[in-house]
């Protein structure tokens, strides 16, 4: 059966491309790869051409409404426990004050809205390996707790 080989990147339609492009940016670390002003702005980790996209909505698109379908949340990882809770520092001092924190025993994670209010999920993982990660995932009983970073 085919099925594809990662995901390869993210595109969202934003109310106002210059202050996304300075959120992704400036408060969440990406990179710009290109833009194009009233188009989009094109942002990259630093190993591909792009993992985000920011396309300039049109201005009387609907805003994100919580719980409504489509995107849920994106999942960023970041490198380890310590970037996580610099993370966590970073947003206080952006500003951003409803932040929710989550050991899921697997991943230890921060979730946050960006302008437009899509969810975004900081997380590190917390085995070595996939294999364990997902072996943590299915065990029986397992259980999300708070996580306290600060």
């Amino acid at each position: 059966m085919a099925k594809p080989k990662r995901v390869g990147h993210l595109v969202l339609n934003v109310r106002d491309q210059e202050a996304s492009t300075k959120f992704y940016t400036e408060v969440l670390g990406f990179e710009i790869a290109t833009e194009r002003p009233g188009f989009g702005t094109f942002l990259t980790c630093g190993k591909i051409h792009h993992d985000l996209a920011l396309f300039q909505a049109a201005p009387d698109a609907a805003p994100v409404q919580e719980g409504a379908l489509g995107l849920n949340h994106m999942a960023l990882q970041v490198e380890d426990l310590d970037m996580l809770k610099e993370y966590f520092q970073r947003l206080q001092e952006y500003g951003l004050t409803d932040l929710r924190t989550t050991d899921h025993s697997m991943t230890k994670s921060i979730y946050l809205k960006d302008p437009d209010g899509n969810g975004i999920e900081l997380f590190c993982n917390s085995q070595d390996s996939a294999e364990e990660g997902l072996a943590e995932m299915r065990r029986p009983g397992r259980k999300n707790v708070e996580l306290v970073l600060g």
